[in-house]
């Protein structure tokens, strides 16, 4: 028996309900839009992969000619600014240390002197190499900046202290990092997006499928606090939290051999604050969503500009201002900075407290926005 023919009214009627209901399911419309907009905007204006203006610090213990036109030289390059004047050695190794700066360059007493006897002096450069690709083109273009600034005061009775090679000695120390190896910066930070990823999905879809299930009417029923609904349903999910990041850390030490300098309770306080704090995110996505679906997009929505604005993938000072500030609103920024911190520099609780800081704050305001959502499911 033959179907019924072809029909365009037909056609045309699904293509019509198709429409209503991607009408009527405004938010995964708005993600249709949404997301290629946002990757437009972060692929073509945040990010870049050869960051200039790069903060530095200078500890001038020769104030001559040549170490200023050294400065001088650095600061027109574009790939150098210098915001921190030293006073010793301890305040350029603190500021390092605490991530304040990308380089430090020291500049030796008697430079100048030793520079016009022609013994090849020495300029010290120290670069924060937790992330290699934030400093290997300003290192790379080291060497042509100070022989740059040098040229014009090497004329005339000076000429002959400029021969190739260069008059002066670079000595570039990569702290943290010596070897520029990528896995250093890329594994713990990959601890960071894991969490991000998986702690928001399943929270998010863990409730949304409660809801969809008629389930979660069975718990609205019950005498329990709005607070008590989201610490029972967090609290599992921490654990299951911790169990990947002992997995993490321990594939870190024994396949990659990325070391543990600092103390790892530090990074523990880190850690539970930061998986709460996305656990948070996936509870208050929850109590948005209609079904899974929508709480998965939405889910997507935060990782993206998560990981492509922490410093993750693309360094973090290579952004523009106005992407580094939106950077500074995730969780997943300071996570960074605690985890490469603590196992790649030895940073302590004082080092890392303002990056904790910042993700406690951030905390505190999705705990009350989800909070507030779920007391109106509850009226």
């Amino acid at each position: 028996m033959n179907g019924p023919r072809f029909s365009l009214a037909r056609l045309l009627a699904v293509v019509v309900k198709e429409f209503i209901q991607m009408r009527r399911d405004r938010l995964t419309f708005a993600m249709m839009i949404g997301i290629p907009v946002l990757q437009l905007i972060l692929f073509g204006y945040a990010i870049n992969g050869d960051p200039r203006q790069l903060p530095t610090a200078v500890l001038s213990q020769d104030n001559s000619t040549v170490s200023r036109a050294i400065l001088a030289g650095l600061q027109n390059s574009t790939y150098f600014r210098i915001t921190v004047l030293a006073d010793n050695v301890a305040q350029v190794d603190r500021l390092l240390d605490q991530g304040a700066v990308q380089f430090a360059i020291e500049i030796p007493v008697g430079f100048e002197r030793r520079l016009l006897r022609g013994e090849m002096p020495a300029l010290l450069v120290m670069a924060d190499a937790t992330d290699p690709a934030a400093t290997g083109n300003a290192l790379g273009g080291l060497r042509q900046i100070v022989d740059s600034a040098l040229a014009p005061l090497l004329t005339g009775p000076l000429s002959g202290l400029a021969p190739s090679p260069s008059p002066v000695e670079l000595r570039v120390h990569r702290r943290y990092n010596p070897e520029g190896l990528t896995q250093y910066n890329i594994v713990p930070g990959l601890m960071g997006t894991i969490l991000t990823m998986t702690m928001i999905v399943m929270t998010s879809l863990a409730m949304t499928r409660e809801i969809e299930r008629g389930t979660m009417e069975n718990l609205l029923a019950m005498p329990v606090r709005p607070i008590e609904v989201m610490l029972g349903k967090l609290i599992p999910f921490i654990l299951a939290g911790v169990v990947q990041v002992v997995v993490i850390l321990s594939a870190a030490r024994l396949m990659f051999g990325v070391p543990m300098v600092g103390d790892p309770a530090v990074l523990m306080l880190g850690l539970l604050v930061f998986i709460v704090a996305n656990l948070a995110v996936g509870f208050l996505f929850s109590t948005v969503a209609r079904n899974q679906l929508q709480a998965m997009q939405m889910s997507f929505f935060f990782f993206l500009p998560s990981i492509l604005m922490s410093g993750f993938m693309f360094p973090f000072r290579g952004m523009p201002e106005w992407a580094q500030i939106v950077g500074e609103a995730l969780p997943l920024t300071h996570f960074l900075r605690i985890v490469r911190g603590v196992m790649l520099k030895g940073n302590s609780f004082a080092d890392v407290w303002s990056d904790i800081w910042a993700i406690l704050l951030f905390l505190l305001v999705v705990s009350v926005l989800a909070l507030t959502r779920y007391r109106r499911t509850l009226d």
